[in-house]
């Protein structure tokens, strides 16, 4: 049973990216007509200079299929989740809707929720995002988001509107992600629906915004704070009628996962929040959930589950982590000011645009193909079955020698 607050599934969010490590898994899972219909494959990411869209680095994805068997997608996050309930409920799982949890008591283990309805189960997973609730009890303390400095707005506009300036149409006749950079601010853009849509999101300096996928901001402000951008980010921007904004918050690793009963764990943004900066927030959550439910399927009585939720943290702990990390390190990236670092990047993206596949420099992570085989080769069913081949079965089958558990 699944146990949702929302009251329904619906336009929630902008644009999503689904990345290889992810739509691999959804493919696996029977979503490729949906990926196919609903998604846009960008050619490759185009970074240009904030002041006059010089274009300072290019990252193709031609390489995306042949290296790592499927393909970059860009999607609506209407239209991810809606793909992912419909398959959760012709798989026969329960999904309540409207049912916000107030309460958990670890031990028994149970929620409660805002309605006072108490429910029993054998194991709770909080999955409750950023602001988890359940994050605390886990960890038995309180733990408050630590601001970035960062906001940013959403937004969405219908691609009929870019077709009509010859100035913008390229944006969407030949999709691919663009990314400005400029002192302390970004804009990244692209393509969904099928290309009827063009999603923005456009970080800048927080000025008192708030941690909501939903609050509204002002599309006259957010032009204040791109004044002096490249002509095609003004046409794009005058076309704004509204806007969404929303506070980036971070918060560093957890000490653990899972609750001291053994009957509570984390998975996602609860445990390991992701900056966007590296569009691996899904990502990570679904590949938690995969490998945790490869290793649940060799469950056989309940007695098991401390170890393998023990041991699905303990397999999946370095890999978010590190991507946290990775993500932290484009923020500081995208935000440069001019100046000799800025100069320093700039050459590093431009050699990399010059002769593919030679940079290994941290300044430029989407083309350096060390870290693109390590985030987007890697597996996550194939890694579950690596570790329950090389830790996990030992551990269940020492406890089962010590009485803890029966194999």
């Amino acid at each position: 049973m699944i146990l949702e607050a929302a009251p329904a599934i619906g336009e929630v969010g902008a644009g999503i990216q689904v990345t290889s490590n992810v739509s691999r898994l959804l493919i696996r899972w029977g979503l490729r007509k949906q990926l196919e219909a609903l998604g846009v494959v960008p050619a490759g990411f185009c970074f240009r200079r904030w002041e006059n869209g010089e274009m300072i680095g290019y990252t193709s994805f031609e390489h995306m299929f042949p290296d790592y068997g499927s393909h970059y997608y860009h999607l609506h996050r209407a239209d991810f989740h809606r793909m992912l309930y419909d398959l959760v409920v012709d798989a026969g799982v329960e999904i309540r809707l409207g049912s916000t949890v107030v309460k958990i008591d670890p031990e028994i283990p149970s929620c409660t929720l805002q309605s006072g309805e108490v429910v029993k189960s054998d194991l709770i997973i909080g999955a409750d995002g950023v602001k988890s609730m359940i994050r605390e009890v886990v960890v038995g303390h309180e733990d408050k988001p630590v601001p970035t400095g960062d906001a940013a707005y959403r937004v969405i506009l219908p691609t009929e509107l870019l077709l009509k300036d010859p100035d913008l149409a390229p944006f969407v006749n030949e999709p691919q992600m663009t990314i400005w950079m400029g002192p302390h601010r970004h804009i990244v853009a692209y393509c969904v629906r099928g290309r009827r849509d063009f999603n923005l999101v456009l970080a800048h300096p927080d000025d008192g915004s708030v941690e909501s996928w939903t609050a509204q901001g002002s599309a006259d402000k957010m032009r204040k704070d791109f004044e002096g951008w490249e002509p095609r980010v003004q046409k794009l921007l005058d076309l704004v009628p509204s806007v969404l904004k929303w506070r980036l918050m971070d918060r560093m690793p957890l000490e653990k996962w899972v609750h001291d009963s053994g009957k509570v764990v984390l998975l996602g943004d609860s445990c390991h929040p992701m900056l966007p900066y590296r569009a691996q927030g899904a990502a990570m959550a679904i590949e938690d959930a995969a490998f945790l439910g490869n290793i649940f399927s060799r469950l056989e009585d309940k007695s098991q589950v401390p170890v393998f939720i023990r041991g699905y943290e303990t397999g999946r702990y370095p890999r978010t982590s590190e991507v946290q990390a990775s993500a932290r390190l484009n923020q500081k990236i995208n935000h440069l000011v001019d100046g000799p670092e800025q100069l320093a990047r700039d050459t590093v993206m431009k050699t990399a645009m010059e002769k593919p596949g030679t940079n290994q420099d941290e300044w430029n992570q989407w083309s350096d193909k060390r870290k693109g085989d390590a985030l987007y080769g890697y597996d996550a069913d194939v890694a579950a079955d690596q570790f329950w081949a090389e830790t996990l079965a030992k551990d269940v089958q020492v406890k089962a020698a010590n009485g803890h558990a029966r194999l």
